[in-house]
């Protein structure tokens, strides 16, 4: 899958979304998309890296320090 094809989804989606709205503003947008897409690719990424932080961090590009940060915040460690 490429870098395209993942772009291509999420206009997709956000497509969906504003056509669900029915003409309702929506409110937060980017805190809303910024969650909904960090949790899965957090998860999906730990997976992969076979649960070693450091990898994961190095991939994503984040600070291991911030990767566990943000893992906790998501509940997907304790």
């Amino acid at each position: 899958m490429s870098k395209k094809h993942i772009e291509e989804c999420i206009r997709d989606s956000l497509e969906s979304y504003f056509k669900d709205l029915r003409g309702v503003e929506p409110t937060s947008m980017y805190e809303m998309i910024i969650s909904v897409v960090e949790k899965p690719l957090l998860d999906v990424v730990m997976k992969h890296a076979e649960g070693n932080q450091s990898r994961a961090a190095e991939w994503l590009g984040i600070n291991r320090n911030t990767l566990r940060r943000k893992l906790v915040e998501h509940k997907l460690i304790k």
